[in-house]
């Protein structure tokens, strides 16, 4: 599998490959798989994914249910999700290894990986930010795993 990288600004380029990667920028981009579940099952295998890691899960945002339940409120003209979280997480080893090499790295950390359907329906898609070349690739690799097996993309 190959990723698509792009620097399109203002949305997500959505590609109907599945295991594919779809990517998009939004400064420094997204990289988004398809996954071939349900949104409840995506998630708990996200979960498991991060956990048999032997990493811990920080906090779960329920961006998707604060989108909705904050909409009218705030102006909103659509519904954006039919649900969306993101899963924050971190390593020690491998966050120590990228802030020895530069200690600005701190701003990468925690990580987040989300799991997300969109309200107008289609697949489950899982996915994370882009991160810059350099240290921050060992970090990347493991969100690209992680991604990975949740989504079933081998």
């Amino acid at each position: 599998m190959n990723s698509l990288t792009t620097g399109l600004t203002g949305g997500l380029l959505a590609l109907a490959l599945a295991a594919v990667p779809l990517a998009a920028a939004a400064g420094e981009g997204v990289v988004i798989y398809q996954a071939d579940a349900e949104f409840d099952d995506a998630a708990f295998g996200l979960e498991s994914a991060i956990t048999d890691r032997g990493l811990v899960i920080d906090y779960v945002s329920h961006v998707g249910e604060m989108l909705a339940r904050t909409k009218d409120d705030v102006g909103g003209a659509r519904a954006l999700f039919t649900a969306a979280d993101i899963y924050i997480f971190c390593s020690a080893v491998v966050s120590r290894k990228v802030m020895e090499a530069d200690p600005d790295n701190i701003a990468h950390c925690p990580y987040g990986i989300f799991v997300r359907q969109m309200a107008e329906g289609g697949a489950v898609e899982i996915g994370y930010r882009a991160l810059p070349e350099g240290p921050m690739q060992e970090v990347q690799t493991l969100l690209d795993g992680i991604a990975r097996e949740a989504a079933g993309v081998d």
